[in-house]
């Protein structure tokens, strides 16, 4: 049956640049939309980004349009300023339709922004050997 689930995920970004903002912003997107197995827009009912303040070279739903996905509402916010919180990070809360059951969901902690949820990062790596194992119930 589907229903509607909430993916969050983050990415540590390189620089503070336009083009390496918006390459890791896509590839953040991209892995989140692949690990629970999004097969296109209609699937996604919305994108909410949040960056740190010391990111300002450019919009991350820019990333969502570079990977064909202009149907998709997306929206993007400033993260609290937080003394001494990890820098330069997106964060991303997706909406989407799927049939995986809530302890599937994939969420999704990219270079440094493992150190945010390092649980959930560990749970994915776990599950990622299960995959390449042939183990068939992970999602």
């Amino acid at each position: 049956m589907t229903t509607v689930r909430a993916v969050r995920g983050a990415i540590q970004v390189e620089h503070d640049e336009p083009e390496a903002l918006l390459a890791d912003t896509a590839a953040l997107v991209a892995e989140v939309l692949s690990r629970n197995r999004v097969r296109g827009s209609d699937e996604i009912i919305s994108i909410l980004f949040t960056m740190t303040p010391d990111l300002r070279a450019g919009f991350p739903a820019a990333a969502v349009r570079r990977l064909g996905l202009a149907d998709v509402p997306v929206m993007c916010a400033t993260e609290l300023a937080v003394p001494d919180a990890l820098p330069r990070v997106v964060r991303l809360l997706a909406h989407i339709h799927t049939d995986l059951a809530q302890s599937e969901v994939a969420h999704v902690y990219l270079r440094g922004a493992v150190a945010l949820r390092p649980d959930l990062a560990a749970r994915a790596a776990d599950d990622e050997r299960k995959r390449a194992h042939g183990h068939r119930d992970v999602a």
